[in-house]
């Protein structure tokens, strides 16, 4: 389950189902026991960094919702009602343990934009310096496409990636990662996560919710690629940290990746949308995968997609598989043309310090 005792800095993401009793309802005496186990970690000389959930679903109660809104709209007022309610009953549960909160609002976007993702880092350095607990939610108030298709498993992992933590745990009203086919049984350990490994996960059927353990797999692989652990487990468990510190398997551990993407490269490895794809021979992608090498335009053989200098692109080998994504230096229409006039050329397209392998 890897060494949890050892860990400098956790990022310990809650979602709704384990803060709520009901809809719009948080349950004071769960975050108060989640508070002294954050309390235990800091004890033990671990940093922690909250990602909470739960805004919606408070705005929700106050405007007497039943089920999750479907348009933007209402869904930016819930979570704009809900998450002063939510940072102030976090600072209230940390009162009685002399510890202080604060809130950090974020878009995926803030932290997959390098210089934004930089400032993000100083912050949120400078507060863990101070002895203070960020609690990190998504920015839901002025979200778009993330308010609708996002999640805070994500979140928490890019969070998690960024922040160079050495353990993620994903807390929600599961006990960790289940095999249907084994009368539920939790897995213990998940080396890697393969397609017969997603193919158990379930998606949530929560009205406040929007994850399952198909976000939280996903959560898991970005966390992982960054050398990051992971834990998916319940958050009703009141001996969770007591656990976790005394090295007992607890839910579903999935190891950190044992080649991470080094730091300087991790806001790269968390960018997900690709304005483009670039079809390698298969030199190009043993010097890519084998060699450590940059790209070069004489190893493309198909430039697809609308994008310019700097945009992220992915790389593919032969058979269609996606082996890295990198910022391409030259732009689609120039790329294009240098291929359909058949010339080689050893111009650099994507630089190695802005490749990462998948």
């Amino acid at each position: 389950m890897g060494d949890f005792s050892q860990s400098k800095r956790v990022v310990i993401k809650l979602g709704t189902g384990v803060l709520t009793s009901a809809v719009g309802q948080l349950d004071t005496n769960r975050i108060a026991t989640l508070c002294r186990q954050v309390g235990q970690l800091r004890k033990h000389g671990i940093e922690v960094v909250l990602v909470s959930s739960g805004s919606i679903g408070l705005g929700m109660g106050k405007l007497g919702l039943e089920s999750r809104p479907k348009d933007l709209a209402t869904l930016q007022a819930c979570a704009s009602i809900g998450q002063s309610i939510l940072i102030n009953t976090w600072q209230q549960g940390f009162d009685p343990l002399g510890l202080n909160v604060a809130q950090i609002l974020l878009t995926r976007e803030d932290l997959r934009t390098r210089h934004r993702h930089n400032a993000i880092c100083n912050t949120l350095e400078q507060l863990l310096q101070r002895g203070i607990i960020p609690v990190v939610n998504e920015n839901d108030t002025v979200s778009a496409s993330e308010i609708q298709f996002g999640d805070n498993d994500t979140l928490s992992a890019l969070v998690a990636s960024v922040m160079q933590a050495d353990r993620l745990c994903i807390l929600s009203n599961i006990p960790g990662l289940m095999d249907l086919e084994q009368g539920g049984a939790v897995i213990a350990e998940v080396p890697t996560i393969t397609p017969e490994i997603e193919a158990m996960a379930q998606g949530t059927k929560q009205t406040t919710s929007v994850g399952g353990m198909v976000s939280k797999l996903s959560a898991a692989k970005i966390a992982q690629r960054a050398g990051c652990g992971v834990t998916i487990t319940s958050g009703e468990n009141d001996d969770l940290i007591d656990q976790l510190l005394a090295g007992e398997a607890v839910g579903t551990f999935f190891p950190p990746s044992e080649k991470p993407v080094q730091a300087n490269k991790r806001w790269i490895a968390i960018l997900d949308q690709a304005n483009g794809k670039l079809t390698v021979d298969a030199g190009a992608a043993e010097a890519i995968q084998d060699g450590g090498k940059s790209l070069l335009a004489v190893g493309i053989v198909v430039c697809e997609g609308e994008f310019e200098a700097g945009d992220l692109v992915s790389v593919v080998n032969a058979d269609g598989a996606v082996i890295a994504q990198g910022l391409s230096r030259i732009d689609c229409p120039n790329l294009q043309a240098m291929l359909q006039n058949g010339k080689t050329s050893a111009e650099m397209v994507i630089h190695r310090d802005e490749l990462v392998l998948l």
